[in-house]
């Protein structure tokens, strides 16, 4: 089992710590942003922890199966060209780490019609250029004017870009977008006949706070949702699955009933359930246990 979880990239241990972070849950892979996901400030990548931080993988972690996540203030549907460059700033960021996978929202067309905001995501893509990084686009939710919100979208933008492309399945955006998880054999032959199997390299792990078709893209914990622990057991063990990366995003978990502030990664509880294929109902409280206990 591929399966892991998204993990911190700070600037004192940078890779070094992700991995340390990513083998305390019992992880099998990870996911990082390579800074903020929200603004344009990162550090230099220090390669010294680059090369401690692969040798720390050495038979545990396979550097292949390991995600990098695009920060989401690139929006390649934009005409202008801050999303290009930056976007090639992080491909050469993630070369430098030695990954080779970057998860990518398509954009949101914002005051643009849908047609423009395709043609623009796939004329920035172009004008990106192909690296040694494979860009995978992300299924969306459809929230706004996302766009990326079903297949076709997703087919209409890779078939307009001149080098290859793949594509990131996240489990709550597909439900929030309308796709019928209970039913995931059908999804994966609708996936095959329009984009293809071959192109999925990533598979988000996220259950929703939101029924199917509400377009919010809300996250929730493994089981606690509305698609459920055994459709989302389901979904990970599914035979066609094999050999991908699987990545949990769900929401950190407040320290009481009372607090707003999420402070505690559910991943360690989430992945042991998943590879248990048991559902904990105790999951929230046996996390603040842990972490309180620190």
């Amino acid at each position: 089992m591929i399966i892991g979880s998204h993990v911190s990239f700070k600037k004192d241990k940078q890779l070094v710590g992700s991995v340390e972070e990513a083998l305390s849950y019992g992880s099998t892979t990870f996911m990082f942003y390579t800074g903020a996901p929200q603004n344009t400030n990162r550090q230099p990548i220090d390669n010294n922890l680059t090369e401690e931080a692969i040798e720390l993988m050495r038979d545990k972690i396979d550097i292949n199966n390991v995600i990098v996540h695009a920060p989401y203030i690139i929006n390649l549907a934009s005409s202008n060209d801050f999303a290009v460059d930056f976007l090639k700033q992080e491909l050469k960021r993630v070369e430098q780490l030695k990954m080779t996978k970057l998860v990518l929202h398509p954009g949101s067309s914002v005051k643009l019609s849908r047609e423009e905001g395709i043609k623009n995501i796939i004329d920035n893509l172009n004008k990106v250029g192909q690296s040694k990084v494979l860009i995978l686009l992300e299924t969306m939710a459809g929230k706004g004017t996302e766009l990326g919100k079903n297949f076709l979208e997703i087919k209409e933008i890779i078939d307009g870009v001149n080098y290859p492309i793949g594509v990131c399945l996240d489990t709550c955006h597909i439900n929030d977008a309308g796709y019928d998880l209970t039913n995931f054999d059908k999804i994966l032959d609708l996936f095959d006949d329009i984009i293809g199997l071959d192109k999925l390299k990533c598979v988000h792990i996220n259950d929703s706070k939101n029924l199917i078709n509400t377009h919010k893209d809300r996250h929730e914990n493994i089981g606690y949702g509305t698609i459920g622990f055994d459709n989302l057991i389901k979904i990970i063990y599914h035979d066609k699955l094999k050999g991908i990366p699987k990545i949990l995003e769900t929401p950190y978990v407040s320290k009481d009933d009372t607090s707003k502030e999420k402070l505690y990664p559910p991943y360690k509880f989430e992945i042991e359930m998943i590879l248990n294929k048991k559902f904990n109902d105790n999951l929230i409280n046996d996390i603040r246990n842990y972490y309180n206990d620190f």
